[in-house]
């Protein structure tokens, strides 16, 4: 009896092992299965994130490139509106003078009015606004503080009095302006490394432009030369308005890519233009600063030909030429707005020699500094001043 005893407890264990050892095949081939799942629910789920991060990226740039458009879209908006309503105003004054004329004749008394409204401003005695009479005397010192950025550029600062910040635009056809808190920082930075960006609706033309008062004046260029006033503390523009030239060429013979160039000084915003009709020469205006409006316009005596950079001190332009010497530069025309200061009265005026030729100047009227780039070198001139009487 033992014996079938024994061999019916054999045949049962090995049953039950079996059965057992099928299910652990089983769970294993589950859980491979499952591995095997997973493994790729991970490989979609890390292929699909990179997907939506890369739409992420190109919808992000593609709201910038919007954001650009619309806001280039609105100053455009902005300045054809100026324009129309100028051109309203006009029409309705001659309306009330004459009555109601063909729109031919409307036109042509119109551009003779816009004609001879330029000659006034021409012709008009300028008022000034202080009481500055300084003129340069010489340059006193000369100091190189870094190198930064490509040949062409402007660096300056807020002329506002209480402001020590520290502008930097490097390149001719560029929208981020590099903003240092002092010329310290600046001088201590590596590269622009210290600077917070201030990014600009549209892109500026050339190294014609200024900071002053907290607003940045710039200049763009399409079919008109258009000032554009930046208000950085809100990061909005404030005004703009396109300047009226029919013909316009580079304001300086070495230096192409300024179209116009803004300069302040003791008694505020003026440009420095030239047009194709007196192509030759360099001409100036007093504009308003809050209004962008064209107070009074003068034709110099001061050529494009070899001119790099000019600036406004006083009321009086300082044209800087070319030198037939390498690196070597001179103030080789001025103009006083109020016939105080002539080329003959006027002192001969050398720059140090340098790396170069500038591409800009700008003048600082509390520090009495010019702001100068030179070959992508950051310079400072300290300049001596006297008055225009003791000529």
């Amino acid at each position: 009896m033992r014996g079938p005893v024994v061999l019916v407890l054999v045949t049962l264990t090995c049953f039950a092992t079996a059965q057992h050892q099928a299910l652990i095949d089983y769970l294993e081939r589950r859980l491979l299965a499952i591995e095997d799942r997973i493994s790729l629910w991970h490989e979609q789920t890390a292929r699909y994130a990179s997907e939506l991060r890369a739409l992420k990226q190109q919808m992000v740039s593609q709201l910038e490139n919007l954001d650009k458009e619309k806001e280039t879209l609105r100053m455009n908006l902005d300045g054809v509106g100026t324009r129309v309503d100028r051109v309203e105003r006009e029409l309705d004054y001659l309306e009330t003078q004459n009555g109601a004329q063909p729109c031919v004749d409307v036109d042509d008394k119109l551009i003779e009015q816009q004609v001879t409204l330029v000659k006034e401003k021409q012709k008009a005695q300028y008022s000034k606004l202080s009481d500055c009479s300084d003129m340069i005397s010489s340059i006193k010192a000369m100091k190189i503080l870094k190198r930064v950025g490509g040949p062409k550029g402007m660096w300056t600062k807020d002329t506002n009095r209480g402001s020590g910040k520290l502008y930097i635009f490097n390149g001719t056809d560029e929208d981020t302006i590099h903003e240092f808190a002092s010329v310290q920082d600046f001088s201590r930075s590596l590269g622009i490394t210290l600077s917070k960006n201030l990014k600009l609706p549209s892109a500026w033309r050339g190294t014609g432009h200024v900071v002053f008062n907290n607003y940045v004046y710039y200049i763009t260029l399409a079919e008109e030369i258009m000032i554009v006033k930046f208000d950085m503390k809100n990061s909005s523009v404030t005004d703009s308005t396109v300047f009226p030239l029919q013909d316009h060429v580079p304001v300086y013979g070495l230096t192409p890519e300024t179209v116009m160039d803004l300069a302040v000084d003791e008694e505020g915003l003026w440009a420095i233009y030239a047009t194709r009709q007196n192509e030759r020469y360099i001409s100036l205006a007093k504009m308003d600063a809050t209004s962008l409006d064209i107070e009074q316009m003068w034709d110099t005596n001061c050529p494009r030909e070899n001119a790099e950079a000019a600036f406004v001190i006083c009321g009086t332009l300082y044209v800087v030429y070319n030198t037939k010497q390498p690196g070597r530069s001179r103030v080789q025309c001025v103009f006083d707005v109020n016939g105080m200061v002539t080329n003959e009265d006027a002192p001969l005026i050398y720059f140090p020699k340098r790396y170069g030729s500038h591409s800009s100047l700008k003048y600082n009227p509390q520090e009495q500094l010019l702001y100068a780039w030179d070959d992508g070198y950051q310079i400072l001139y300290k300049l001596i001043m006297k008055k225009k009487l003791e000529i």
